[in-house]
């Protein structure tokens, strides 16, 4: 289970960070200084996030944590701060900015390329072929009910009629409909079967996958047109960073010493 920290907790925390005494203060409540670092911190966050900066934005965030500082300090009277869960939660805060700086660290000192995002993106388009195809299927447990259904498509029947027994709750009721899609989204028998399909054809026997036994019919083919490199440069980009992320985690966690 991956545990991804929030962004409240990591707000929450930055505004517990002590802050030397000549740092320039935004606000004073009971006698405790608010540090303008803290306004910084939750400005470039918004700002990460698409915000524009500006005076309206600095002015509810000053207001946020005038009213963070005047809460905390009603915690603070009823001494919740002491409490178990508290302490622990706090401290997993502290733990998730810690991470998150260390992961904004290795990003940062192993960057990945616009060679290597370009290299990817040629990868899924090879992947992806040149061709989407829509398609019908029924799915059923045993060979031999596949193998009925084909001998009714062979007297007439119509395979939108027949899929009401199939065993696939995202297509049945729609008469086996899978709608535009591209083969590498099924798996591969399904993928192999539909791609040497002639349009309006079905089936001539029962494809095997792990789901069950499918019947499947071509309605038609269209050529795939690819996104353009620059739409999709970004998300690939942080894909690959996410993977080189993970494969550090996993790393690390191989070196770790757990009893």
């Amino acid at each position: 289970m991956k545990i991804v920290p929030s962004r409240l907790a990591v707000s929450l925390f930055a505004t517990a960070i002590a802050l030397p005494a000549f740092a320039q203060n935004v606000a004073t409540v009971n006698g405790t200084a608010i540090p303008q670092s803290r306004v910084d911190v939750l400005v470039t966050e918004q700002k990460n996030q698409g915000a524009p900066d500006s005076d309206q934005l600095r002015a509810a965030i000053k207001e946020e944590l005038i009213r963070r500082e005047v809460l905390s300090q009603e915690a603070r009277k009823k001494g919740l701060e002491k409490s178990a869960p508290v302490q622990a939660q706090m401290e997993m805060a502290r733990q998730a900015v810690l991470i998150r700086a260390y992961l904004q660290d290795f990003v940062k000192a192993h960057p990945v390329s616009d060679a290597e995002v370009k290299s990817e993106y040629d990868k899924i388009k090879t992947q992806l072929g040149d061709k989407e195809y829509k398609a019908r299927h029924i799915l059923v447990e045993k060979e031999e009910d596949a193998k009925a259904i084909i001998a009714k498509l062979d007297k007439g029947e119509k395979i939108e009629d027949l899929a009401k027994q199939s065993k696939d709750p995202g297509s049945k009721d729609k008469g086996g409909d899978l709608g535009w899609a591209n083969p590498a989204g099924f798996v591969k028998p399904f993928a192999e079967a539909l791609s040497k399909l002639e349009k309006g054809k079905y089936t001539a026997a029962p494809v095997k996958t792990d789901f069950g036994y499918h019947v499947i019919k071509l309605e038609d083919s269209r050529p795939l047109k690819a996104p353009a490199f620059d739409e999709v440069k970004g998300q690939l980009k942080q894909r690959l960073e996410q993977q080189r992320v993970e494969k550090h985690m996993a790393e690390l966690r191989s070196k770790a010493t757990v009893k």
